[in-house]
């Protein structure tokens, strides 16, 4: 795997924990969540005119386009263990940008995680 793959590997992973935090964000919006208590259209409308979320789904789109781009080129059981660089991208940022809180349940479990990426790419 070359370098280009990974810089492709690592944009793709970092988009995905960008739309992870926006779409959270948008979703949190009380006026968002206030819609669907006026019925199903109104909380759709709501969803699909909210910045973030349009936002957050443009990141997936985005990452799922460069993570093709990335299958064509490496072997998959080569790339996906760096997916699990995600899980501690969206914990930190969560964290930094949502105020959710950091526990040392979080840490550990994300450690652990890490740690089964690590040995599942040896």
């Amino acid at each position: 795997m070359n370098i280009v793959s990974i810089g492709l590997i690592l944009v793709s992973v970092s988009f995905s924990v960008l739309a992870q935090i926006l779409l959270k964000h948008g979703m949190s919006n009380p006026a968002v969540q206030a819609s669907f208590s006026s019925g199903i259209v109104s909380g759709v409308t709501s969803i699909l005119t909210n910045i973030f979320v349009l936002s957050g789904l443009f990141s997936y789109v985005s990452s799922a386009a460069i993570w093709l781009g990335v299958l064509a080129k490496v072997d998959v059981s080569k790339a996906y263990p760096f997916v699990g660089l995600g899980f501690i991208g969206t914990m930190l940022f969560a964290y930094w940008f949502l105020n959710e809180p950091l526990t040392i349940h979080k840490a550990t479990g994300t450690l652990l995680i890490l740690i089964g990426v690590f040995l599942i790419s040896k």
